[in-house]
């Protein structure tokens, strides 16, 4: 998993940043991880986008380590968005970036699934939520095809959705409070219980302009 030459497919160069990357791609599986890189890449164009100004590390932060609650490294006691906010945060805290930072990145990753409260939760969590979101094909109207197809090409989708769900589904069954009433995970687990056993986070991925 490496950078473009151009803007588009550009990664921040920082070493936090590199070992931001090295955990999710040690520690998530590629489809996880292809996922996550993605919603950096998409989370720059909503940026652009909107007229968002937000800063990019903090956004690669975020967007890269949104779902190390779906790791082993990530897998506690909470909903997976908890867990992953709080690895995140060790692991930031742990190089050095300030509180502030540290807990808007937090944050952004906790309420990633949050529709309705994540747009209105400042600027990092908004761009971080619209990233995820363009990743499923959710208001994507103003990507260009060529931009895309290029994203996919460098990280392909590598059945994205069904991944996520194994995961999310995997942990509730083992832990049961992982799958608080409400919850994205309570959805997907209940779902993936009920014939036809297809869940809406795949149905959403199947028919987004993307494909799952």
């Amino acid at each position: 998993m490496t950078a473009g030459t151009d803007d588009l497919l550009e990664l921040p160069a920082s070493p936090v940043a590199r070992e931001a990357l090295d955990l999710v791609v040690r520690n998530a599986g590629p489809s996880v991880a292809n996922h996550s890189v993605r919603s950096w890449l998409f989370a720059k164009l909503f940026a652009e986008h909107r007229g968002i100004d937000v800063d990019r590390d903090l956004l690669f932060y975020a967007c890269v380590l949104h779902d190390l609650g779906l790791t082993e490294l990530g897998n506690r006691n909470q909903r997976f968005e908890v867990d992953g906010a709080d690895v995140a945060a060790e692991f930031l805290t742990e190089r050095g970036l300030p509180g502030a930072e540290v807990d808007a990145v937090w944050e952004a990753i906790a309420l990633h699934t949050s529709f309705g409260i994540a747009e209105r939760r400042g600027a990092l969590t908004a761009v971080t939520h619209g990233g995820i979101a363009l990743d499923f094909g959710v208001g994507s109207e103003f990507v260009t095809d060529d931009q895309g197809k290029r994203i996919h090409e460098q990280y392909p989708r590598l059945a994205m959705a069904t991944s996520l769900v194994d995961i999310i589904v995997g942990q509730a069954r083992t832990r049961p409070e992982k799958a608080p009433g409400y919850t994205i995970a309570a959805g997907l687990l209940g779902q993936r219980a009920t014939p036809p056993h297809s869940t809406d986070m795949e149905v959403l991925a199947a028919h987004g302009r993307w494909g799952s």
